[in-house]
């Protein structure tokens, strides 16, 4: 059997028996390299593996065996040298195997992506040497920007005083202070392994209002917003709720619940959306 036919038959019988472990995603490419902070923060926080790859070879499967693609898609099986891991355990192996589904140019053609070097986020597939692409953007078209933030991204991470993980809000109340309009709210966050995180809200008359962020159950009067950008500000601008639960809600008065929602409401407003 000539080698082509040969390499064919073999990447058609491991895409087969890889369908069944690894669902499979659109990649659009190129990915531009500015791409978002959100983005790229997600597939990092998600991922246990993030990979520079270089690709050595691709097959473009069967249609009837990837009945699921558009026709203006192609799925193809990779071949990739690992050069770089960028985050995971020591022993991926040197070349890896996966799918992705990329989209064909205007003539039909799949474009050509051996020599092509892209950032991969993945997981371990079933079998050694096999990995799987976490969703439809987890193959990044690599460029010294891109890298140089995903190596940011993934190093804030990674740190022992990273941010923890958001899931919601413990307590919140407003107490007021000793002249008209003169107040503070503190909202207590949930986190994932329990460490404490703060927000501060403080309002005084003739001054726009202060707000901060601290990672300390104690209100730290040197605690400042976050910067958008950074590990903490993704943690919150795309983890907090839309309002606080009535439930958290512990002021003395319903008075003080409201300006409690004021003042929160002001936080999301200044955390902007989750969006790069």
């Amino acid at each position: 059997m000539p080698r082509a036919l040969t390499s064919l038959a073999v990447a058609t019988a491991l895409a087969g028996a890889i369908f069944p472990a690894i669902p499979l995603y659109a990649q659009a490419l190129p990915v531009a390299e500015d791409s978002e902070y959100v983005a790229i923060a997600r597939l990092a926080d998600t991922a246990p593996l993030v990979l520079k790859v270089e690709v050595s070879r691709t097959i473009t499967v069967e249609a009837d065996r990837a009945p699921d693609v558009p026709p203006n898609m192609a799925r193809l099986f990779v071949e990739a040298e690992v050069m770089n891991l960028i985050r995971g355990k020591a022993g991926v192996s040197e070349s890896i195997r996966y799918l992705v589904d990329v989209p064909r140019d205007a003539r039909g053609r799949v474009p050509k992506l051996r020599k092509a070097q892209f950032l991969l986020f993945a997981r371990p597939g079933a079998r050694p040497g096999e990995v799987q692409l976490i969703s439809k953007n987890a193959q990044i078209a690599w460029s010294p920007a891109a890298d140089q933030q995903v190596r940011a991204i993934v190093t804030e991470l990674v740190t022992p005083d990273a941010p923890p993980v958001i899931r919601g809000i413990r307590e919140a109340l407003h107490v007021r202070g000793n002249l008209q309009g003169e107040g503070e709210t503190q909202i207590f966050l949930a986190t994932a392994n329990g460490e404490p995180v703060s927000i501060s809200v403080l309002r005084r008359p003739g001054l726009a209002p202060r707000w901060a962020v601290s990672l300390t159950e104690i209100v730290d009067e040197a605690a400042a917003p976050p910067r958008p950008g950074t590990l903490l500000w993704y943690r919150l601008a795309c983890s907090l709720p839309a309002q606080i639960p009535a439930r958290a809600l512990v002021s003395d008065t319903p008075a003080d619940n409201d300006l409690a929602r004021r003042d929160y409401n002001y936080v999301l407003e200044q955390l902007g959306p989750c969006s790069g």
